[in-house]
């Protein structure tokens, strides 16, 4: 397979992707592709300060106090301004929403628990935690096993 990129900045950008057959790979490039808006961050608000917080470092975006949070690698919460629903339109294929108030950065998610009550937990890497809902934790797992 071959790979080649052309930076030009006067032409119209574009991706043309040659191959005999379709594959998981093509499946993920065209994701990729589509699912790119040219935005690679939002800004979060924490006590008196702001930053740009890229979508790599988010692990989950909830609702938290009736507002828009966002909790980083670090386990932070920063207030957002934008919708969840507006959110979920810009934010890479990775994220997947896994209950009502929830998106999640699946690349960040350490493992599903077993909660006590029956349900399912996504245990995030930065050690938070947030309850998974069934439908949802259902898509997830055809997900997985379209592996």
């Amino acid at each position: 397979m071959k790979y080649k990129l052309i930076i030009d900045k006067d032409a119209e950008e574009g991706v043309v992707v040659t191959v005999h057959t379709p594959s998981r790979l093509t499946e993920e490039i065209e994701n990729l592709v589509l699912s790119f808006s040219g935005i690679d961050s939002i800004t979060g608000h924490r006590d008196d300060c702001m930053r740009r917080l890229t979508f790599s470092e988010i692990e989950c975006i909830t609702i938290l106090d009736r507002r828009v949070t966002a909790i980083d690698t670090d386990g932070q919460h920063y207030r957002i301004q934008e919708r969840l629903r507006d959110l979920e339109n810009i934010l890479p294929t990775y994220f997947i929403r896994i209950n009502k108030s929830t998106l999640a950065n699946e690349r960040r998610i350490l493992r599903f628990d077993a909660a006590f009550s029956g349900g399912v937990d996504a245990v995030f890497r930065c050690g938070y935690r947030e309850y998974v809902s069934r439908r949802c934790f259902a898509q997830i797992r055809r997900r997985y096993e379209g592996i």
